[in-house]
């Protein structure tokens, strides 16, 4: 091996000439030359994306949630009625009955009918978050991913595109029942029947259940469209691990 050695200086010059395949012996019988090891590259097609399934899972786990907290903000005492952005106000066609009604005495009939509105939809509240619940189940994975993709809001423009129609047929009876326990159907009934003993006064109805339903449901989607504006945008929102590992990259 000393001999080897002794002749080294003139095999480095005769490698430096040669080509990298003559080298190559001189690299495996010296051990040098050789670059250091490298980490094995990522297997081909490996990516850290989130699979659709997880993605489908967090938005509706992202939406159950928001309903959740939508109910618990509406369906308390004063939840409709003390917040202007959702406060249900008297149908038009009792709103105008106010100076006619004032005349006779009966003008805060029509201030104690609105607060019963509101009462009322405060009070379905929590069967309409059920619905929710169950329509945002019924969401499909292609609709899932769609929804992930899309706007700030997409979610509840989903839903309210979609839903509104079923889910207000079957939130109807709901407010019906509610509209009957907070007495809103009675005042309702001695409002409209004292306004039309009046003379020279044309008859006046208004579909009450319609209306605090439609309103209900404005009110919902609306909360609704911000608590899921939050999830996306806000980590504090992210209450479980699938919603920080589903929307930390949004």
């Amino acid at each position: 091996m000393r001999t080897a050695w002794r002749y080294l200086p003139a095999l480095m010059m005769a490698a430096a000439l040669a080509g990298p395949a003559q080298a190559g012996w001189l690299q495996k019988l010296f051990g040098f030359g050789q670059d250091e090891p490298q980490a094995e590259a990522a297997p081909a097609g490996a990516s850290t994306a989130l699979d659709a399934g997880t993605i489908g899972a967090g938005l509706k786990q992202a939406l159950e949630i928001g309903a959740g907290r939508v109910v618990e903000r509406l369906g308390r005492v004063d939840g409709f009625n003390a917040d202007p952005q959702v406060h249900i106000p008297l149908p038009d066609e009792l709103a105008k009955l106010r100076s006619a009604l004032d005349r006779v005495g009966m003008a805060g009939k029509l201030d104690e009918l609105e607060l019963e509105l509101n009462r009322a939809a405060e009070a379905a509240a929590p069967r309409a978050g059920e619905l929710f619940v169950a329509a945002i189940r019924e969401l499909t994975l292609d609709d899932a991913l769609a929804i992930y993709r899309g706007p700030d809001d997409a979610a509840t423009r989903y839903l309210r595109d979609k839903m509104a129609g079923p889910l207000s047929a079957e939130l109807l009876p709901v407010v019906e029942q509610s509209l009957d326990q907070v007495g809103a159907a009675r005042t309702y009934e001695t409002v409209v029947g004292r306004y039309n003993d009046l003379p020279f006064v044309p008859p006046v109805q208004a579909d009450l259940d319609s209306w605090v339903v439609a309103r209900g449901m404005d009110g919902l989607f609306f909360y609704l469209a911000r608590e899921e504006a939050a999830i996306r945008h806000d980590p504090v929102k992210r209450s479980t691990e699938l919603l920080r590992k589903v929307f930390s990259g949004q």
